[in-house]
């Protein structure tokens, strides 16, 4: 079992650091494999809705996005983390996850693959970036993981985080609930087979 973890921050070891720590810890404490990449600090330009990548099976610009399309592949399951930035995630990393998720339309099939968005912040804005990057993973067939609040901790100056023993709490809850539905998906479709699909319909009101 693997989880690929995104870190949209772009502070190097700041407090969404600290909570993604708190979910490899537990990860690997339960024999799951964690591999976490950097997003935040990286210079990643958004989607410009060229549709080339519908053809030539990876986005039009060769950067990171690319790279991270196969790791995306092998992942069982995938956390997104970011910092508030005015009640949104990080713009880096909704570039990024806008363009990794529409350019693998055809080449990753995210069907079963679990995910969860993790959120940092000082106070406010941490619902609306939680539901704003969950918002990926529905409309593509992958369950969303729950904890036991929402995937929030709280922190503003560095490692200030550390001290949210809620927040931690939270995320190692992540973790194992993570760890146990990548599992028991796995037992499903070795007895089932995952779960048929019709061709999508687009409903799109051109008149």
């Amino acid at each position: 079992m693997k989880v690929l973890i995104l870190n949209g921050s772009p502070r190097i070891d700041g407090n969404t650091t600290v909570a993604i720590s708190e979910l490899v810890k537990t990860f690997e404490q339960n024999g799951v494999e964690t591999e976490v990449v950097q997003i935040g600090q990286k210079d990643i330009r958004g989607c410009i809705a060229c549709y080339q990548c519908l053809e030539k099976g990876k986005c039009v610009f060769d950067d990171l996005v690319n790279d991270i399309a196969p790791k995306f592949q092998e992942a069982d399951g995938i956390i997104a983390a970011t910092p508030v930035y005015y009640a949104n995630a990080n713009g880096t990393l909704l570039s990024f996850l806008q363009r990794l998720f529409f350019s693998t339309s055809k080449t990753v099939d995210k069907t079963m693959k679990v995910g969860a968005s993790v959120v940092v912040c000082r106070r406010g804005g941490a619902t609306a970036s939680f539901d704003e990057i969950n918002k990926f993973f529905t409309m593509n067939c992958m369950p969303v993981v729950s904890s036991q609040y929402w995937n929030i901790v709280h922190g503003r100056d560095k490692g200030e985080a550390i001290e949210d023993a809620e927040g931690l709490q939270t995320m190692r809850t992540l973790a194992l609930n993570m760890t146990f539905l990548i599992k028991s998906i796995e037992l499903g479709k070795n007895k089932f087979g995952l779960p048929q699909k019709e061709p999508i319909t687009f409903t799109n009101f051109i008149r």
